[in-house]
């Protein structure tokens, strides 16, 4: 089957696959980029007038409640193996209450056998689900009707369309025709019932494109921010020449560091629900991001790697998030993430 990009379905769970083999098993967070989180530290309270076992790591983001600002990130589908590692993650979204996104559906709306690979409403009936889309698939022939169809699949309460011109540009089969694609963008926001989020996917958003994005309607932004899995890198290992890896490496530092993208959006659309995700690692990392501006804050890399093994293995490392954020607000006196918020922070130009 051949999809409106020119690409057949199998050359898109060709790519698919080589991706998650991939993540799975080279290191794509590039030495000296950060996620500029490090710059930051917290005023340590020594009597924060509060109790452990009283903080409350509950909120509410696009009209769910989470027991904990947590979103499984995007990550997998359209392969068997995606199947499995998705029903891990969910299940685990599922016990402890957090958001998930699945992985691009082009393939399922392309290939309809994929879809299953996506499913996982059975395991997880409560949870927030993100459908996900390309948004430059609204320039080769995708529109409301295929958004839907996303949605419908895998009965989302929200549907994400992502942002990756670099990745695109590096690929020998990218989609590059980014011309008049936020006039689409805001079309699929006016039509669908459900919320769009857009997000980046490891380079960060600006302060002008969270603008934009507020302005045509979208309901939340990831900014997945550079820090975290290098998607130029995960090209530079997919292309067999050495022209094309020069390039690819040559962007190995591009993108905006998460803490400062995460600045930048709050500035550009201070109304808007943001997802802080790019380099997220521990509970305190998403303590900080929550204080730089952040509502929730995403995990990809860590939890594929624990799901490729099992649920369990993807429960533990939330805990161990969750547990580091409960210990990160004690010890700054802030009892809720309302009040985490607020809570100031020093940066490394301030002396600290």
């Amino acid at each position: 089957m051949q999809d409106r990009t020119g690409d057949t379905s199998q050359t898109t769970s060709k790519r698919k696959a080589d991706h998650l083999e991939i993540a799975l098993h080279r290191n794509l967070q590039v030495e000296h980029v950060t996620t500029g989180l490090e710059r930051y530290r917290f005023i340590h309270q020594a009597i924060p007038e509060i109790d452990l076992a009283g903080v409350d790591l509950s909120t509410t983001f696009l009209n769910k409640r989470l027991l904990a600002p947590l979103m499984i990130s995007s990550m997998v589908g359209g392969i068997d193996e995606a199947g499995r590692i998705n029903r891990n993650l969910a299940q685990a979204a599922q016990m402890l209450g957090l958001a998930m996104g699945v992985g691009s559906l082009r393939c399922a709306i392309d290939d309809p056998e994929m879809a299953t690979t996506y499913r996982v409403r059975d395991v997880a009936p409560d949870i927030l689900l993100c459908a996900n889309l390309g948004a430059i698939q609204l320039n080769y022939g995708y529109g409301i009707e295929e958004c839907q169809r996303a949605v419908d699949m895998i009965r989302a309460d929200a549907l994400i369309l992502h942002l990756n011109p670099l990745q695109e540009a590096l690929q020998p089969e990218g989609n590059t025709s980014f011309s008049g694609l936020l006039e689409k963008i805001e079309r699929i926001c006016r039509a669908l019932a459900v919320p769009v989020v857009v997000k980046e996917i490891g380079f960060g958003i600006s302060e002008q494109v969270a603008n934009q994005l507020a302005n045509v309607g979208g309901a939340a932004i990831d900014v997945a921010g550079a820090g975290g899995t290098s998607w130029s890198e995960v090209e530079r290992h997919r292309v067999k020449n050495e022209t094309g890896n020069n390039i690819a490496s040559s962007f190995s530092a591009w993108g905006i560091p998460t803490a400062q993208s995460l600045l930048m959006a709050r500035q550009g659309a201070p109304d808007l629900p943001l997802i802080a995700s790019g380099g997220i690692r521990s509970g305190l990392d998403v303590a900080k991001a929550i204080a730089l501006g952040a509502d929730i804050a995403g995990i990809a890399t860590p939890l594929l790697k624990a799901a490729h093994t099992s649920a369990g293995k993807v429960i533990d490392y939330l805990n161990e998030l969750i547990e580091g954020l409960r210990i990160s607000m004690f010890c700054c006196g802030a009892a809720t993430i309302e009040e985490l918020k607020a809570t100031p922070l020093m940066s490394n130009e301030d002396g600290a």
